[in-house]
């Protein structure tokens, strides 16, 4: 049977990485992004320098639940089973100074970074599990580090409320997909593991908003950093290696080791909380849906 790979913002940096070392691996790999000409020129370079043919391009803006469904029905209508499930995509824009929010009312980075990602899981789950060795893959940050006391705010999470910050909005979401992988693994059928990116060198042509001063800061910070495809290793391993077939629930680092994700991502009741407040969410469309 032929495996399949959907990887989510594989048009750019460690997703287009991770893209072009999947397919080089023999699996047909869809990539997912918002705009179509970039995906589509993305979908070209990953031909090209992966030497395969299977690749193609799915549009998909997870900050929007419709947009999520469209890509879903697409997804079961040319595909009976999916074996990998990467939830690479994420906002993080440093020149945000107040939140954003989308055409159906919802903070793009929240969105975007967890709700999304969890309610593309659900639509798509059935596919996963039709392989013989489905597996769903979560991106966090090693960022987290330097804020060891962050907490996913369950009364405001998308800054309504509260003084908006980029920065804690960007690892809040990242905390909630980590705790996302662990609720998700408890399910029969499918492996789910996350990965700690480390800093990776940022294409500041992507990034047209930066002050000259951030702009230097990323300079400065790139001497410390590895390369996407280096990055993107990681990713493969997680995708397809042989050894990690029953292995689900772990922590992984850029080097591929099984790592502890801290007390509170590990909190059963914390996990619990998280899991109430995204299905609030995704209860919260579907309810309008029916209406």
């Amino acid at each position: 049977m032929e495996k399949i790979c959907f990887i989510t913002g594989g048009n750019a940096g460690i997703g287009r990485a991770a893209a072009i070392q999947i397919a080089s691996k023999g699996y047909r790999v869809i990539i997912g992004c918002r705009n179509l000409s970039r995906g589509q020129e993305a979908v070209a370079y990953i031909k090209q320098i992966s030497q395969s043919e299977a690749v193609e391009l799915v549009q998909i803006d997870l900050s929007l639940f419709h947009s999520i469904e469209q890509c879903a029905e697409y997804l079961h209508t040319h595909f009976d089973h999916i074996d990998v499930l990467i939830h690479n995509a994420a906002i993080f824009d440093i020149a945000q100074k107040e939140p954003i929010f989308s055409s159906e009312g919802h903070e793009t980075i929240w969105m975007t970074n967890h709700i999304g990602p969890v309610y593309l899981t659900s639509l798509v789950q059935d596919l996963v599990e039709k392989s013989d060795d489905g597996r769903v893959i979560t991106i966090a940050s090693k960022g987290l580090l330097a804020m060891p006391g962050l907490r996913i705010n369950l009364e405001d999470p998308e800054f309504r409320r509260r003084h908006f910050s980029v920065t804690k909005a960007y690892y809040q979401s990242k905390l909630a997909q980590i705790m996302f992988t662990y609720w998700l693994s408890s399910m029969p059928g499918i492996t789910a593991n996350c990965i700690r990116v480390t800093a990776v060198k940022v294409d500041l042509d992507r990034h047209p908003n930066l002050s000259s001063f951030q702009k230097l800061v990323y300079r400065l910070k790139s001497k410390k950093t590895i390369t996407p495809e280096q990055m993107a290793e990681t990713y493969l391993y997680l995708a397809t290696a042989q050894d990690l077939m029953h292995v689900s629930g772990k922590y992984f680092d850029e080097h591929g080791q099984i790592i502890h994700s801290g007390k509170y991502t590990c909190d059963q009741t914390a996990i619990e909380n998280v899991k109430s407040l995204t299905e609030m969410f995704i209860k919260e469309h579907t309810h309008k849906l029916m209406q």
